[in-house]
């Protein structure tokens, strides 16, 4: 499987760069870095691919490409890749509603597969969740994060699929809305990840914790993601870690 990845200096890119070249059964297709990147023209890890900017991509084939940079380095190279159904794993957060909305029209002309978290098992801790939240809509939710101090003081992404996911659910089966979980957002150290959701039932509490040791487990993710999205040719479309565990 040849793969380009989008936003290889990133803290995961890089660690996705690492994994397909220590991977026989995977090919670098292309190394793309922003325009301003000192990296670009150099080799990747001494072979004969070099970090370039996302523009020279079109000329890359590859089966498919994973997507970590920014909402609008992600954008630009949607415009980039126009009608092209080359299949796309998206891995960036942070998109506006309008940004969102885009990304599904350009769904129209290729499968592309996105995940706010891409770590593995981190799908089966949010069905979980969410799960619980559906059968105890009366215990109050919350949502907590601890990321690396340099990450930005915010709501992660994965914060906010998880905060949104459980007021939908709460709020179906109350039959009106739901208080929105509070977002607690911590920065520590050299932290990875840590995601958590509390359910206050007032005389009892439960607590789901997520914690990634190591970035690889974003990256692993992301390329079990492509393998899923390329393994059977499918139609364009836009689809998530659900419809790959559902297979």
């Amino acid at each position: 499987m040849r793969i380009a990845i989008m936003g290889a200096s990133g803290r995961v890119g890089t660690r996705l760069v690492e994994l397909i070249l220590a991977n026989p059964g995977l090919e670098l297709a292309a190394a793309l870095v922003s325009p301003g990147s000192r990296l670009v023209g150099t080799p990747v890890a001494g072979g004969s691919i070099e970090y370039r900017p996302a523009e020279a991509a079109m000329k890359s084939h590859c089966d498919v490409m994973i997507d970590f940079s920014t909402p609008a380095a992600s954008l630009a190279l949607q415009a980039d890749i126009g009608t092209k159904p080359i299949p796309m794993v998206i891995g960036t957060t942070g998109f506006m509603i309008e940004e969102d909305e885009c990304l599904t029209r350009f769904c129209l002309h290729r499968p592309m597969l996105f995940s706010a978290n891409f770590a593995h098992g981190f799908e089966a801790f949010r069905r979980a969740g969410v799960d619980f939240a559906r059968r105890m809509p009366d215990a109050e939710a919350t949502v907590g994060e601890t990321y690396h101090a340099r990450k930005k003081a915010e709501p992660s992404g994965t914060s906010r699929l998880l905060a949104r996911q459980l007021f939908e659910a709460r709020s179906r089966a109350m039959g009106f809305a739901a208080p929105e979980p509070a977002i607690t957002v911590n920065r520590e150290g050299d932290t990875v990840g840590v995601n958590e959701i509390r359910f206050d039932m007032g005389s009892a509490e439960a607590v789901f914790t997520y914690r990634v040791h190591t970035l690889a487990a974003y990256a692993e993710g992301a390329l079990a993601a492509a393998q899923w999205l390329v393994s059977t040719p499918r139609p364009a479309g836009r689809y998530s870690l659900t419809d790959s565990l559902n297979d």
